[in-house]
């Protein structure tokens, strides 16, 4: 793996699970050039600095679901459930893996979560403005869609009859 980690390679195993957005131990021991097994040691001899609201274990169900969004055709090794780290308990794994590529791949994986954090505020705004533009022509169509209705449900004696009369 090159020195320099791109965005998207980053953002692409950013998942959101029970709310959260999380990143996998899998993958997290990819970037740092562990093995899982060895991450989720040093994660154990820590295990203070590591609250449920800054990592967790998936469920079964969880991870079944999620196999079959990233396509994963088998799971070798461990046969227990992955970790799922928040953004917190992605920058406390910098503390307990003390070394220069840890430090490198944090400041890319906490650039990764600010970039998804602006996309998501974006798609916000958007949405509010369209929102917005909705209502202003929903008002100014609706008088004439009431207009055509008025034309097509009135009584056929209110209209005046067209054409030759007998």
């Amino acid at each position: 793996m090159n020195d320099i980690i791109s965005p998207k390679e980053i953002l692409s195993q950013i998942f959101f699970i029970r709310g959260k957005k999380v990143m996998l131990d899998i993958h997290l021991a990819l970037l740092y050039q562990v093995e899982t097994r060895v991450l989720n040691q040093a994660v154990q001899r820590n295990s203070t600095r590591f609250p449920d609201d800054f990592m967790f274990r998936l469920s079964k169900e969880e991870f079944e679901i999620l196999k079959s969004q990233i396509v994963i055709s088998s799971w070798g090794g461990s046969r227990k459930m992955p970790h799922a780290f928040t953004e917190q308990g992605v920058a406390m794994l910098s503390g307990i893996l003390r070394s220069e590529k840890a430090v490198t791949v944090n400041i890319a994986i906490m650039r990764a979560f600010v970039q998804m954090r602006e996309l998501i505020d974006e798609n916000k705004d958007l949405k509010r403005k369209l929102d917005e533009m909705e209502l202003k022509y929903d008002k100014q169509f609706k008088i004439v869609f009431d207009a055509l209705k008025k034309l097509i449900f009135q009584d056929d004696k209110q209209r005046e009859t067209i054409g030759y009369k007998k």
